[in-house]
Order: structure tokens, then sequence, then C-alpha cells
């Protein structure tokens, strides 16, 4: 990098730091911090769902696997996340923003306090919470290799940089600072994505390398949809894993839908965030694919950043890294304001009598303290990534988050739908008990025991299955279906006003009538 590059990197940070600045002021409590009020629009939505689903990994890790296997990338990664999230488009979209317009809640977890216990909420919120650090961590620690790679500038000093300027414009102007944010980094990655696919091609003799290379004895089967660890098993488990994660299951997706207008908003939120996925990441993915035309390199997750250093000239090299941060910052700043979410008005309210007394001043500050507490926890944990515990960037993002995801997220998303109305917390509470046991079971003593450990595709899929299977036959054989939870979930799947004895059988969350959280909406 030269100063060039370093000025358009200074000045990314500074436009990123001034719209955090400009959204302070449209911050007046929780819902706005949490869910833009519900105000925000579709396109905006949908542009900010998909941006907060990249990070660095992209540039990094999945680098590594477009480079060793080709199309594999896509097909395993980006193709299951677009359909998922076209069936949650229709599936899970409207039913999350009813959640927050007819519930009056700000966190996706708030409601489960009726459509289960507090018990359960109070798992899936700490359970989440430790999962989503660790997470959010692996993200830090990529674009802090990507960093280092391009300035020499320490993993650590890398993990300060990036976390401090995410931490200035996301605490200060929430989900709104986030979108506002996320529509800008869309603009800049997509110049320099852009930029990258056709230094690429003059690099390879032009527009007929999209179809000639193939043949090429070092892309030798990077045309083949799986290989390696990537194989049809891991395929469906991801696609299942990525529906329910890229839904809401994690959370800060969640927020998207619930921060929309109407459940119709949400809906096309969602169909543009998928479209975007079907189509962007091709343009990410080529120049990573035939890589190894163009260097040969003993690390490949380097791959992509070696690349960008020997085609680019200074000035758009800069724009290109500018790319990476604004993926990392994107999805690492959503994950912040979700959790912050979950911690200040699931967690505290849980186990703390003065958190249910906050007004609204109060709130809006334990949000943005929150938002600061899981930044440092996660860069806390960066500095550990590629340690012998956590394993490489990879490994965590695909292993651990992939893994634990599944038992998490299942009790959330499929408590909103009506052909799950039977299963209650009994079914919610083993599902997710019992499925993060057995991710510790195939990931550690039955691997330990089993020649070459267990492969990675089971290790994903067998906690995925086992909470799938007993949360809908444990509903069957223990159902605690209520009154109660029926008419929750009949105000959340109706596309009426939700007024009548149903409607008025919910409980009002805590809160929600004294200016925390905001009136509800149109649906």
């Amino acid at each position: 990098m030269n100063g060039l590059d370093w000025a358009v990197l200074i000045g990314y940070f500074g436009v990123m730091v001034a719209i955090g600045v400009w959204s302070h002021k449209r911050v007046d409590n929780v819902s706005d911090f949490f869910t833009a009020g519900g105000k925000m629009p579709w396109w905006l939505s949908g542009i900010s769902h998909h941006m907060s689903g990249y990070s660095a990994v992209m540039f990094t890790g999945y680098a590594a696997i477009a480079y060793t296997y080709g199309v594999t990338s896509y097909v395993t990664w980006s193709l299951p996340i677009a359909i998922g999230i076209a069936i949650g488009a229709k599936t899970f979209a409207p039913r999350l923003n009813r959640v927050r317009s007819r519930l009056h809640v700000s966190s996706p977890l708030e409601y489960l306090k009726n459509r289960y216990n507090l018990p359960t909420q109070q798992a899936l919120a700490w359970s989440g919470v430790l999962l989503k650090i660790v997470d959010v961590g692996a993200k830090w620690a990529a674009i802090a290799t990507l960093l280092s790679v391009f300035t020499g500038v320490s993993l650590n000093t890398g993990i300060l940089i990036t976390g401090a300027v995410t931490a200035v414009y996301c605490t200060v102007g929430g989900l709104w600072a986030d979108a506002l944010t996320e529509l800008g980094q869309f603009i800049i990655q997509f110049v320099a994505g852009i930029a990258m696919l056709v230094a690429v091609m003059v690099e390879l003799n032009g527009f007929g390398t999209l179809w000639n290379v193939w043949d090429e004895p070092a892309l030798k089967n990077h045309s083949d949809p799986l290989a390696g660890d990537y194989q049809m098993v891991f395929l469906v488990a991801y696609l299942f894993i990525k529906t329910f994660e890229y839904n809401g299951g994690m959370w800060n997706q969640a927020q998207r839908y619930m921060a929309t207008d109407s459940a119709k908003s949400a809906t096309r939120s969602g169909a543009l965030s998928a479209a975007l996925w079907l189509i962007w990441p091709l343009v990410l993915f080529f120049p990573m694919w035939v890589a190894p035309l163009i260097i040969k390199t003993d690390v490949p997750a380097d791959s992509y950043a070696l690349m960008a250093e020997q085609l680019l000239p200074h000035g758009l090299l800069g724009l290109v890294i500018v790319g990476f941060f604004s993926h990392t910052m994107a999805m690492c700043s959503s994950d912040a304001n979700a959790i912050a979410a979950v911690v200040t008005r699931d967690i505290m309210p849980a186990v703390s009598r003065k958190a249910r007394e906050w007004d609204t001043r109060a709130g809006l500050l334990a949000a943005r303290w929150a938002t600061l507490l899981f930044l440092g926890l996660s860069m806390a944990i960066a500095t550990q990534v590629n340690s012998d515990f956590f394993g490489d960037i990879i490994t965590v993002v695909i292993k651990w988050v992939a893994g634990l995801m599944g038992p998490i997220a299942i009790p959330l998303m499929l408590g909103l739908l009506p052909w799950f109305r039977k299963s209650g917390p009994t079914a919610a509470l083993i599902s997710w008990g019992v499925g993060l046991l057995t991710f510790w079971l195939v990931n550690y003593p039955i691997s330990w025991n089993v020649d070459g450990g267990v492969p990675l595709q089971y290790q994903v899929s067998i906690p995925l299955a086992v909470s799938l299977v007993l949360y809908i036959l444990i509903g069957y054989i223990k159902p605690e279906d209520t009154p109660e939870r029926d008419a929750l979930i009949a105000k959340i799947n109706s596309d009426g006003g939700g007024s009548g004895s149903a409607a008025a059988a919910v409980p009002t969350p805590a809160g929600a009538a004294d200016g925390v959280v905001g009136a509800p909406v149109k649906d």
C-alpha cells in the first residue's frame, strides 16, 4: 500500500463514522436503536440483509476453498444461502415483522417467553450470545489477517483498528447506522469486485476467460460442484442451517425483517437479498477460482489478497481493501446490534429488577453499553483464533458456528410456524440441550476415537438433525399447546389486523407500554 491506498482506507473509515454520527439523530428510543422504529424501506432492508451476511472470511477462508476446489465454494456456500433466504422470504420474513408490529418487541427473542417460557428464552439467549462472540471474533481475525498481508500491521493492531471504528458508528447510530453504512459498503464493494474481475480477465486474455480456463491443468476438477469435505450431505445440511440462520436464527438477519413497515415489505426485502446472494458472489468468486493460474502460494487463504497486490494499481488496491473491511464491518456491526438487543431486552430484565424498570433514556444507554461490551469481548476472542483450542478461521466459521447454530435456531424459527404449535418448552429445551451435547460428542470424544476424525459434513449435520427430530417428535409425544400459545402463533401468522379474542389473549411484553418499545405500525 502507498499513500493513495491509505487515503482511500482512512477516507472510508471517516465516512463510516460520519454516517454513524448522522444516524444518531434518528435514534430516540430502543425501538429505533434495534429495529429502526419499523420505518426502514424494504430495498434498504434487503441490501442490509445481504451485506450483513458477508465478512472478510469470504476473502480468506472461502478464498482458500475456492483456490483449492473451485466452484464448490459457490455451490456449497452462496447457493444454499440464496435458496434458504428465498424460502424464508415467504415463510419467516412476514412472521418476524409481525412479531415486532403486533407483539411490540425490539428483540427477536422477546416473544419466546410467551411462546415457550422464561427458561427456554434464557437458554437460547445465553448460548446464542456466547456463540456469536466466537463467531464475530473469527471475523475480526479474518480482516486483521488481510490487513497484515497488505500493510504488515500486526494481527492485534488490525483487530483493534477495525473494532474501534465499528464500535463508534454502530454504538452511536444503532440499526439505522448499520443499514446506511451497509448501503455505502455495498456500493464500494460493487466497484471493487468489478475492478478485481476485470483485472483478472485482462491478466488471462480477456472476456473469454470466463469459459476458456477450465481445461487448464492448474484448474483440474475446479469445475466440479462438490469436492473434498464438501459433499452432498454437507450441502443438504448447510441448506437447512443457512435457511434457519439467514432468516433470523442468529438474530441480526431477523432485525432486517422486523425493521420494515409491513409483512409485505419484509418479504420483498428477503427476495432482494436472495437475488443478490444468487448473483453477486459469482463475481467475487471467479477471481478466486482462477487464482492458481496467476499466483502460487502455500497459504490458500492469502490467495485473493496476494492476487490483488499483484494485479491492481494503487488506489484501486485501496478500494479492494476497503471492500474487505466493508463486508466484515457490516456483519460485525449487525451482530453487535442484535446481541445488544438480546442482552438488554431478554437477559437483563430476567436477572435484574432495575432493568425491568428502565425508562427510555436508561434503556438506550444500556443498549449502547451492551454493544460496546460485545464488541470488546469478540475482539478479545479474535486474538485467540488460530489457537489450538479454536483452530483456524474457517474451522470456527463452519464447524463451530454452523454446527452449533441449528440447536439454537430451531426453537426460535419453528416456534413461529403454526405447524409446530404442539412443540412447547419441553421440546424446545430438550432439542437445544441434546443438540449442543451432540455437537460436543461428534467433534471431540467420538472424533478422537475415529481414524482420521469425523468428516466435516457429519460434524455439521448431525447436531442439526438431532435437534430437528427431537423438537418435532417431542411435540407429538408431549404436546404443550395452550390457548395462550395458540393465540400468539395466530397473531403472527394472520394477514388480518390481529384484533379479536385470540389477539387479546397474548400478554404484552414488559416495557411495551412505557415508551421503551415503539408503537405498532401498519401491517
